[in-house]
C-alpha cells in the first residue's frame, strides 16, 4: 500500500464518520417518542447532539487536507478548479462547514441557553415553545446537511469517471428522498 491509497482510504472513511447530520436526525426523532419526558432526557439528547459539532469540524477538516493532499499526489493543484467534480467536492465542503457554524455557534447555544432555565423534573411550557423553532432549525439544517454528504460522497466517486447525467440527476433525487424521509420519521431499520 502506497500513500496516495492510504489517504484514499483516509479521506473516504472520513467522509463516511461525517454521517453526523442523519444520526442527529435520529436522535432527534427518537427524542420524539418520549413525548414530555424528564428535562434529564433533553440534557441528554443535546448532549449527543452538541458533541458530534467537535467531531464533525474535526473529519471536514480531514477531509480537506487528505482531499487537497490526494489531489498534489496526482498532479497540480490547480486540478481543484479545473476537475468540475472536485470544485463541487470542495465547495460542498465549505457549506457543510458554513451550516455547521450556523447551528454551533447560533443555534445550539441558544437551545443550551434555554434549556438551562428548566428547573424541576419537566421543562416548562413557555421554555419548550421557545425551544422547539430552534429545535426545528437545526433539524431542517441537519437533513440540507444530509443530502450535502450523500451529494458529495456521490460526486467524490464521479471525480475520475463521471455517470451519465441520467444516473446523477437519479441518485440526487434518492438522496433528496431519502433526506426528506429521516428528516420525517424516524428509520428504525436503516433504508427501511
Amino acid at each position: 500500500m502506497n500513500l496516495y491509497d492510504m489517504l484514499k482510504f483516509l479521506h473516504i472513511i472520513t467522509v463516511v464518520f461525517m454521517a453526523a447530520p442523519l444520526y442527529n436526525l435520529v436522535v432527534v426523532n427518537e427524542r420524539l417518542r418520549f413525548g414530555k419526558a424528564h428535562v434529564q432526557v433533553d440534557q441528554y439528547f443535546e448532549a449527543i447532539i452538541r458533541g458530534n459539532s467537535a467531531r464533525c469540524y474535526v473529519f471536514q477538516v480531514t477531509a480537506l487536507v487528505t482531499g487537497v493532499w490526494l489531489v498534489v499526489q496526482a498532479g497540480p493543484l490547480s486540478v481543484l478548479i479545473s476537475n468540475r467534480m472536485l470544485l463541487a467536492k470542495l465547495v460542498l465542503l465549505l457549506a457543510l462547514t458554513a451550516l455547521l457554524s450556523i447551528v454551533h455557534f447560533t443555534i445550539q447555544p441558544r437551545i443550551d441557553r434555554l434549556l438551562a432555565q428548566a428547573s424541576g423534573d419537566t421543562i416548562p411550557a413557555a421554555v419548550a415553545a421557545q425551544i422547539a423553532p430552534w429545535r426545528l432549525r437545526r433539524k431542517r439544517l441537519a437533513s440540507v446537511c444530509l443530502f450535502l454528504v450523500i451529494t458529495t460522497v456521490l460526486l467524490g466517486l464521479q471525480v475520475f469517471r463521471p455517470f451519465a447525467v441520467w444516473m446523477t440527476v437519479l441518485l440526487l433525487i434518492l438522496a433528496g428522498l431519502f433526506a426528506w424521509r429521516v428528516y420525517r420519521t424516524p428509520i428504525r431499520y436503516g433504508w427501511m
